[in-house]
């Protein structure tokens, strides 16, 4: 396995970075023409000496951050404060090598009265498994002994493990899975509604046990398809997120050898196929062979790897605390470290610009995140969790 190959997801600095270098890829932010002018928001350390942490989120109504860290830990943010017990402790029952680990945690809509929570992290073999879990009687900590295991994926390499779980606007759970890894698609997982490789999936954690299928899922009544595909063609979604105030999805999936996409779709985008691996990006994946893109879904912007190696993928700023941001989506770029953002309008990306100030000293932005008031977070592989402030 090549470290091209591991440019799946912002999970390895030192490899990811390597790799970068050796391929000619900017481990600067790119020069895009010149800094736009200077806005009034900058980046202000929520909390710093976290291990590797990879994901952000608030039940709703809850003003307390919880943070997801790579090595199998969820710890909270309390006014400001990291306090020293973790909510949920994993370590010893997550594989953490290449891209896997504890990947990302989702609050049920109702969680202040159901108490339930679920998480997406490789077992020790390496493969998916999503897990719900109860709040114990201290509202501080997940019970452990709670734990019941709500999806099993088998993954056949260890990278492209997608890894988040989330809620959407409708109260289904939607969880993105990469396309088994390796390079290429070699199984040919991306095209194929046969497996949960390489998609979208919708279920709903009400209706049934250990989930019930809704029934107006694309593929639901398919014959050979996997009826939990909301949408596919997909290499490794390391970051979706859904527009709170619109329900517009945003799908940033990582590439391959020279492309990195962000799809948005007004909507939540049924059935679509975002074209992997018949295309990376707009372009066709084997260029030499050519491509039919009838159909696809093509994204709405895509950065070469002149400019960065893994996208990350963020949100549409909803928050009260800057109005001015209200609807623009942000994203970023592992080895780069350069904060973009635009805004969807008719289908398309509008007012596209870079964002420096918003753009943390290590550069290495492994995810965003987003609390209960819609404010938003960019959480870097040093460890540092930083919130978009007015400045």
């Amino acid at each position: 396995m090549t470290l091209r190959i591991d440019l799946g997801i912002p999970l390895l600095l030192a490899v990811w970075v390597a790799s970068c270098e050796g391929n000619g890829n900017a481990t600067e932010p790119p020069d895009d023409g010149g800094d736009p002018p200077a806005t009034d928001v900058g980046l202000e350390r929520v909390v710093d000496g976290l291990d590797f942490p990879v994901w952000l989120t608030s039940p709703a109504g809850d003003p307390r951050l919880f943070v997801v860290e790579k090595g199998g830990r969820v710890v909270i943010v309390e006014d400001g404060a990291l306090l020293p017990q973790p909510f949920l402790d994993l370590r010893g029952q997550v594989s953490t090598g290449s891209e896997q680990g504890l990947l990302s945690l989702a609050f049920h809509p109702d969680y202040a009265a159901n108490g339930r929570l679920f998480v997406n992290y490789t077992d020790p073999a390496g493969d998916t498994r999503i897990v719900e879990y109860r709040v114990s009687a201290d509202p501080g900590r997940a019970d452990p002994g709670s734990a019941r295991v709500v999806l099993a994926i088998d993954q056949p390499f260890s990278n492209h493990n997608g890894g988040l779980a989330l809620f959407g606007p409708d109260g289904m759970l939607w969880i993105g899975t990469g396309d088994g890894g390796s390079g290429g698609d070699p199984q040919g997982n991306g095209q194929d509604l046969g497996t949960l490789l390489g998609k979208l999936l919708r279920i709903d954690m009400d209706g049934g046990e250990p989930y019930a299928v809704p029934g107006d899922n694309p593929f639901a009544g398919t014959p050979g398809a996997r009826p939990e595909v909301w949408a596919y063609g997909l290499r490794n979604p390391w970051r979706f997120s859904f527009d709170r105030a619109t329900g517009d999805l945003y799908v940033a999936d990582v590439g391959q050898n020279r492309v990195e996409e962000v799809n948005a779709v007004q909507g939540a985008g049924r059935g679509r196929n975002y074209g992997w691996n018949l295309t990376e990006g707009s372009r066709c994946f084997q260029p030499s062979e050519g491509c039919d893109r009838e159909g696809l879904t093509l994204p709405v912007a895509e950065f070469d790897h002149g400019d960065g190696c893994s996208v990350t993928g963020g949100f549409v700023y909803r928050g009260s605390a800057i109005p001015e941001l209200a609807g623009t989506y942000f994203y970023s770029d592992y080895c780069s470290g350069f904060v973009r953002g635009f805004r969807l309008q008719g289908g398309a990306a509008a007012d596209e610009r870079r964002w420096p100030e918003l753009e943390p000293a290590d550069h290495a932005v492994a995810s965003f995140g987003e609390d209960s008031d819609g404010e938003l977070y960019l959480l870097t592989a040093g460890g540092e969790v930083h919130r978009i402030v007015p400045r």
